[in-house]
């Protein structure tokens, strides 16, 4: 007798929910895809130090400059352009973590019990470790935590 059994795929409610549409900016961006190597290559300073002013500033023209450096560092220096960041939010109670979204400049702020969306939801505990300065989100799926230092996890 064979009891082997074929693989069940369960899907999951993040089946059922549209694919996510990037914004304009963030598709112009995928044309130049980073390899698995360019994602795992350490952040500099300025790319530490932006992420931490993009959610500090208050002035939405400030804040677009902001993205907008650090879309073109992305695809520059990383090759590819996340999706968004998910980070420690230090505002302070009732916000623990925020998101951070290159391609519109926003950030967003979540209290422990509000839900993230997918994809960043699969970061939130990894945020909430207080190992890592941001994780990134990419389209493609991959998460890439970014320790205080610059150097990635991979």
């Amino acid at each position: 007798m064979d009891f082997r059994q074929r693989r069940r795929v369960v899907l999951g409610d993040s089946a059922l929910q549209p694919p996510l549409q990037a914004s304009p900016a963030v598709t112009r961006a995928r044309s130049a895809t980073g390899s698995a190597a360019q994602l795992r290559r350490p952040r500099h300073a300025g790319f530490l130090r932006a992420m931490h002013q993009l959610d500090a500033a208050v002035d939405p023209a400030q804040r677009a400059q902001l993205a907008e450096w650090l879309s073109d560092a992305y695809v520059e220096e990383v090759g590819d352009l996340p999706l968004g960041c998910l980070a420690q939010c230090y505002l302070g109670p009732p916000y623990v973590d925020h998101r951070l979204d290159l391609g519109r400049a926003i950030v967003e702020h979540y209290a422990p019990t509000d839900p993230v969306p997918d994809p960043f939801a699969q970061a939130r505990m990894l945020v909430r470790t207080g190992a890592y300065a941001y994780v990134e989100i990419y389209m493609s799926g991959t998460i890439v935590p970014v320790r205080n230092d610059g150097s990635v996890v991979a």
